[in-house]
């Protein structure tokens, strides 16, 4: 995300980069765990041969999968790879740990605004953007605990991305990709 939404760097790249990071941090980490089991594996196997397969299969589970029971219905997982590819995989981070997590509402038209009974928002994140992708996702609040709620806002918050709690037509978190 910081790849992403502080340099600018293109969305693909920026995925590149944060799944590099990602492999070198695990990588550090396995190998740590290793001297403490006095296996001595090398950094090297580690990285290329456990981390960066590992790596690479959750970013693509990540980006192409949304299970059933993660989405409130048919019309969601549809969409679902009209999300922002960066957004994707943040929420399936969350859906890790939170497997009750529901996606609630991916991409919208107008005329879903007037269906819902509010008044069009020209400006919603829900629309597709000039990229392709549609830069935001609802997320199912209601029925939750509150510290679980807030610990997923918090998530949200911590990793760059902009979160507003609301209550138009249900409870929900709204995540999107910050504004430029």
């Amino acid at each position: 995300m910081y790849l992403y939404a502080v340099r600018a760097v293109p969305t693909w790249l920026a995925l590149g980069g944060g799944a590099l990071a990602t492999t070198i941090l695990l990588t550090c980490c396995a190998v740590w765990i290793s001297r403490k089991l006095h296996s001595g594996a090398r950094a090297k196997w580690l990285g290329t041969r456990v981390v960066l397969p590992l790596v690479l299969a959750y970013c693509a589970y990540a980006l192409l999968y949304l299970s059933g029971v993660n989405a409130k219905g048919t019309e969601v997982r549809a969409y679902y790879r009209s999300l922002h590819p960066i957004l994707r995989v943040a929420v399936s981070t969350v859906i890790l740990v939170d497997r009750d997590m529901v996606v609630t509402d991916v991409a919208r038209s107008a005329g879903d605004y007037a269906h819902m009974g509010l008044p069009e928002n020209r400006e919603s994140m829900h629309y597709e953007q000039s990229d392709g992708y549609v830069h935001a996702v609802d997320l199912r609040t209601r029925g939750e605990s509150w510290w679980r709620n807030w610990m997923v806002e918090g998530y949200f918050r911590a990793m760059g991305f902009s979160t507003l709690r609301h209550r138009g037509t249900e409870d929900h978190l709204h995540v999107g990709l910050p504004v430029h």
